[in-house]
Parts: C-alpha cells; sequence; structure tokens
C-alpha cells in the first residue's frame, strides 16, 4: 500500500471488490458513520432502486445499500446483486458483511 491508498480486491468469500480504494474511503466504509440510505427489497434491482442508488451516489459519492431479507436466497445470489448494482451504476463495491455493501463512486 502506498501514501493514503488501499487495495481491496478479491474479498475471502471470493466477492469482488474495487481494485483500487483510498484508505480514507475505505475506513469510512467500515466504520458506522454511513447510515444505510437504499434498501433493496424482494423485488430485486429495480429501476427505482438503480436510480436512487445512482442519484446518492452523485451526490455523496459513498453510499450503503441493504439488501432485506427475501431479497436473496444465499451468500452467492447477494454477492451477483451487490456486483450487478455496481456495474449497473458505473461505481465499485468497496466493502461488503453480510446483506450490507457499501458502494463507491470516485
Amino acid at each position: 500500500m502506498e501514501g493514503s491508498s488501499g487495495r481491496a480486491g478479491i474479498s475471502k468469500r471470493g466477492i469482488e471488490l474495487a481494485d483500487y480504494v483510498p484508505k480514507a474511503v475505505l475506513s469510512r466504509a467500515k466504520s458506522d458513520q454511513i447510515e444505510i440510505s437504499v434498501r433493496i427489497g424482494r423485488s430485486g434491482i429495480t429501476e427505482a432502486v438503480l436510480g436512487e442508488l445512482s442519484e446518492q451516489l452523485d451526490k455523496r459519492r459513498l453510499v450503503k445499500v441493504k439488501a432485506n431479507r427475501g431479497a436473496v436466497r444465499g451468500s452467492g445470489e447477494r454477492a451477483e446483486l451487490f456486483e450487478g448494482l455496481a456495474t449497473a451504476t458505473n461505481s465499485r463495491l468497496v466493502f461488503q458483511r453480510g446483506n450490507v455493501a457499501v458502494f463507491w463512486f470516485g
């Protein structure tokens, strides 16, 4: 790691995280400073979810998302859901724990 940058890479569970994330962003993503501001319901990724996440990323750059119970069946499906969100919003998945993920647009 150099300067104020960190490397994320692949997590223990095989979820692909952003390759290069500044340490400050990663630290904030892991903290409780950010409230969950987007929730994914049983309908999964809808246009409304994509629109809301994109809008929040434009304004705040770092957004915490939670997949509610029933939105996904297991960890593999959850990983696909979060990776799909990152791709669809041109953001980076910088941190994921359980049903919560943090996306960064930077």
